[in-house]
């Protein structure tokens, strides 16, 4: 078996002979300025090792992969009530598919697609202002990582509220039947801007490591979130994190992940280690292509998939 050096060096020269490197989410006009060239991966082990190469200490923007922490959140707060408002099963349509909410009542199928995470913004705002919850969000990011540089794209956050009619749809649609608490734009405005926030594939893989150390944050050994639910939020990656195409990354990959249409990708290897993965450039799942080829192959160099022997 390699060494990380060796699997993250040869994974980069491989990653970058790649002539198809997918689409920019040009959809979001901040994001459609992204050089498609760029390509990263971090590794942080379990006992505090970091693993770096290419651009995986530049920042961009995390978009979905932010569902993570905002559920971490929302499950410390308010628990398993939390299932009564949104669901746990993969959608099997696109990320900001409207069709389901209406044959299940308003109910998202899970916290990852965009509904499911409007919903989760709608729990986090009760009590605050959006902007307290925004500003808590991006507190629990800085104690994660231990990094108070961690801050919000206000530029992507304009453009995705400036483009955002579908998902203003989605949060009045759950509104009209009474999945939100509070007026959708208050919630639609802590969702642009928690996807808003910018981070590099070192900060995020630091801001990961309780998911693959059963909540504990390893470097501090403190608890983030208790045992059972991190294992739950773990198995939501696995079978949702990749919309529509999550039994893909399943099968190619085997690691839980969660994927953002800014090319980023966070990996979690139970008992392991966490990595982060840029390549701006998207699937036709809204995934990144290189991205997802990246990780299937160091898991299999590392034999780190969760399926395996």
């Amino acid at each position: 078996m390699p060494t990380l050096d060796e699997a993250l060096a040869e994974i980069h020269d491989e990653m970058a002979d790649h002539i198809d490197r997918g689409r920019v989410a040009d959809y979001i006009p901040q994001l459609g300025k992204v050089d498609p060239a760029r390509f990263g991966i971090a590794v942080v082990t379990n006992d505090n090792g970091v693993f770096t190469i290419g651009d995986a200490d530049e920042t961009f923007s995390i978009q979905s992969i932010s569902k993570v922490f905002t559920l971490t959140l929302a499950l410390g707060e308010v628990g398993d009530s939390l299932w009564k408002r949104v669901g746990r099963e993969p959608s099997g349509n696109a990320f900001n598919s409207i069709v389901q909410l209406e044959q299940e009542g308003g109910i998202p199928r899970n916290p990852f697609i965009n509904a499911g995470a409007i919903v989760v913004s709608d729990i986090l705002l009760a009590g605050h202002e959006p902007r307290e919850t925004i500003g808590e969000i991006l507190r629990f990011l800085r104690f994660l990582t231990e990094d108070d540089t961690i801050a919000i794209d206000e530029a992507v956050a304009a453009s995705e509220r400036a483009t955002g009619f579908r998902n203003f749809a989605l949060a009045n649609y759950m509104k009209s039947f009474g999945n939100l608490r509070h007026p959708p734009e208050m919630a639609l405005g802590v969702y642009f801007h928690h996807c808003a926030i910018a981070m590099s594939c070192r900060q995020l893989a630091l801001a990961g490591r309780f998911l693959a150390h059963d909540g504990i944050n390893p470097a501090t050994g403190h608890s983030v979130i208790a045992r059972q639910k991190a294992r739950r939020i773990n198995a939501l990656m696995l079978t949702c994190g990749h919309y529509d195409g999550s039994g893909e990354f399943a099968f190619q990959v085997g690691i839980p992940g969660k994927s953002g249409v800014g090319g980023g990708i966070l990996g979690i290897v139970p008992g392991q280690a966490t990595l982060a993965v840029w390549s701006p450039g998207l699937n036709e799942n809204g995934n990144s292509k290189l991205g997802t080829l990246a990780l299937g192959k160091l898991a299999k160099m590392m034999n780190w998939s969760i399926f395996a022997p």
